[in-house]
């Protein structure tokens, strides 16, 4: 499988961005569908459309893992700054409570 990180295959297709591999893998599947191709072509084709998808499936799931911890970040710092104080129901008293 590919490398989530990076969205890395094996062999020539290390070099493969999200975008490239999506592209020729829409070029396969438009391919597959015209038809015409024989048995072992399209045999071929499917290999290369199942390497492919492996790659953008990589590449996806490092973009959610990268998602998720920017996620988790912000729900922390949020969390942090909501139990660290300034705001009422804190145990401070606001500026209307000093008044009555």
């Amino acid at each position: 499988m590919a490398n989530t990180e990076t969205g890395a295959g094996t062999g020539g297709d290390a070099a493969l961005g999200y975008e490239q591999a999506r592209d020729e893998l829409i070029d396969v599947v438009r391919r597959l569908e015209a038809g015409g191709a024989t048995l072992e072509e399209s045999l071929a084709l499917w290999e290369r459309g199942e390497e492919l998808a492996s790659i953008c499936r990589g590449w996806l799931a490092g973009a959610r893992a990268r998602l998720d911890a920017a996620l988790a970040g912000d729900a922390e710092e949020g969390a942090e700054s909501a139990g660290a104080g300034g705001g009422p129901g804190n145990g401070e008293e606001t500026a209307s409570e000093d008044r009555e």
